[in-house]
């Protein structure tokens, strides 16, 4: 603690740059930095101006690989900038004919996929349409044997009050519930 207070204190009395770092014996770290800097950034310094290598060769690779892959990212990110017509002007001519056949391409694909959607939508539009036409149909059919209200018993079940033996038919609820013939069948479930 006597170090890290020393260390703040040289940082604020002769505006210099500080950064300690201390690994105890107990594994743990202890750290200072300069308010006005960073630790990459004194780290870089100290790379630069004693030419001691603080990475190993797989940090360097590492590094490379950042890299890339940041410039892949400006890269495409312009690339999709100018697909969407923004910062064309810097563009040759040769680019821009290459950016007019990815934007044709873009658009026969995008029409290809519409045309495999038209059957699709068509038959979803007949299913509805048949769905329809039933529900009309059932309703014109409840139009025609209009209910009273004696018809509908406490449970909701509904019973038509006509007569005769060929309208069996009407006389049953519309809603069946099934009793089993043996009720000790359903102790083994």
């Amino acid at each position: 603690s006597g170090i890290m207070k020393k260390a703040k204190e040289i940082s604020v009395l002769c505006d210099a740059q500080v950064s300690v770092v201390i690994f105890a014996s107990s594994g743990k770290m202890h750290e200072f930095c300069s308010p006005s800097t960073t630790l990459i950034d004194m780290l870089d310094q100290y790379h630069k101006l004693s030419g001691k290598k603080l990475w190993d060769a797989k940090h360097e690779h590492l590094d490379n690989e950042i890299n890339r892959i940041k410039k892949d990212n400006d890269r495409m990110q312009t690339e999709l900038r100018r697909l969407s017509g923004e910062d064309i002007t810097t563009l040759n001519y040769k680019e821009l004919m290459v950016l007019e056949e990815a934007l044709e391409n873009g658009i026969s694909s995008l029409k290809a996929k519409q045309m495999e959607c038209v059957p699709m939508m068509r038959k979803h539009n007949e299913m509805l349409e048949d769905e329809n036409r039933g529900l009309q149909f059932k309703l014109r059919q409840m139009h025609l044997n209009p209910m009273d209200d004696q018809n509908v018993l406490e449970n909701g079940d509904v019973y038509h009050h006509q007569q005769g033996v060929g309208d069996y038919e009407y006389q049953m609820p519309f809603a069946f519930r099934v009793q089993p013939m043996q009720p000790n069948l359903q102790d083994r479930f």
